[in-house]
């Protein structure tokens, strides 16, 4: 990391350091979308974060809910908060998760207010909000302090062969200098697992791993599902991937080379600096939202065929080897590493040029994603509800 520029963000109360300063407005439930977006039109600077869920949920499904939504207010990148359900109980509940990190929050319930005295209340906090925020000022910040999560989508045989392993150079470079980095997609390690096992650091580490991929493992077979079509998608068998296991060769290589100090829960935040495994989803949107509730701060996207991929907290660095893809999305596209497949320059090369573009990003400047507006925030559910 000799070469890297001096790096800036916001500073929070807790000492994590976030590379953007949003203010939003999170709904604990379906029935508190309309309110949540109502005010965010009131307050345009605002973020409301829409989801279908968070009704009749149980178990490990239901905290899965709480964790993602508290985390997503807890993360770096938020300023302030605003949250609101349809009752207190559970609306509560998510303040005083996101309050714990000290920054400013509130919540609001439709119950015994209505749709209209309630978008007025959590209008005029969120407009103080607001206005505090945007007295933050930029600090100095190391890659320690600001951490990345990876994840790959539309795969082609170029995603292997380039994109995917120019991240795996900044993967590496990130982690040498004390950095956090996650990375999941389980179902597309199958076939390739054994080599992230061989690379957890510590035998207990190991069993966490081997225990969260087996879990997944013993889903699919109980279902009795043929995943071809979903694993791999279209998209990738029109790339040229027939199999899983070229696939996931191709995840794989973007995690670099570096041990995995920790296997995750979904949306559970790493308490071990370096590369951390989180059990997820490989949607795109769905893997995003829970890293991003793990705070994580700019997320790296290598792509073969092109993905649109955004998401309203975390950056989305999208890269490609494709040259048509570079060509025919190239307001999608942040990176274009296709010469490193025409031999234009070394694979460090490329790395460099992507690590180039994530530290422009954490200083500030925005992601094709955040330009054309791609806010994708989707919650992951296990179960049917109650």
């Amino acid at each position: 990391m000799a070469e890297q520029r001096q790096l800036t963000g916001f500073r929070r109360p807790n000492g994590s350091v976030g590379i953007r300063n949003k203010v939003v407005i999170i709904p604990v439930d379906d029935l508190s979308n309309a309110v949540c977006e109502a005010v965010a039109k009131t307050i345009p600077e605002a973020l409301a974060l829409p989801h279908h869920f968070g009704r009749l949920q149980f178990g490990e499904d239901l905290d899965l809910t709480f964790r993602t939504l508290i985390g997503t207010g807890a993360n770096p990148n938020v300023a302030a908060a605003v949250v609101v359900g349809i009752e207190p109980n559970w609306t509560g509940r998510v303040v005083d998760g996101i309050a714990a990190t000290g920054k400013p929050v509130d919540g609001f319930w439709i119950e015994g207010h209505g749709d209209l005295r309630t978008h007025e209340r959590a209008a005029r906090r969120l407009a103080q909000f607001l206005r505090d925020a945007s007295e933050c000022q930029r600090e100095p910040a190391e890659p320690g302090e600001i951490m990345v999560s990876i994840k790959c989508g539309e795969s082609d045989t170029t995603s292997g062969l380039g994109s995917c392993p120019t991240t795996a150079e900044v993967v590496d470079r990130w982690v040498d200098a004390g950095g956090t980095v996650l990375f999941g997609e389980t179902s597309e390690l199958t076939g390739g697992e054994h080599l992230i096992a061989a690379r957890c650091a510590g035998e207990e580490t190991r069993k966490k791993f081997q225990g969260l991929y087996d879990d997944y493992l013993r889903r699919i077979e109980q279902e009795g599902a043929d995943m071809l079509g979903s694993q791999p998608t279209q998209g990738n068998i029109a790339g040229g991937l027939s199999t899983i296991e070229e696939k996931a060769m191709g995840n794989i290589a973007k995690t670099g080379s570096r041990p995995v100090v920790d296997a995750l829960r979904a949306a559970e935040v790493p308490v071990k600096r370096g590369l951390n495994f989180m059990d997820t989803s490989s949607a795109a949107a769905e893997c995003i939202t829970l890293m991003a509730a793990a705070g994580a701060a700019i997320h790296l996207f290598p792509t073969g065929q092109g993905n649109v991929i955004g998401h309203p907290i975390e950056p989305v660095v999208k890269l490609t080897a494709n040259p048509a893809t570079a060509q025919t999305m190239a307001e999608h596209i942040d990176l274009d590493c296709s010469g490193l497949l025409r031999r234009e320059y070394t694979l460090a090369e490329s790395g460099r040029r992507l690590l180039g573009i994530v530290e422009r990003t954490i200083n500030g400047r925005l992601t094709c994603a955040e330009c054309l507006g791609h806010r994708e925030f989707v919650i992951t559910k296990l179960y049917p509800s109650a």
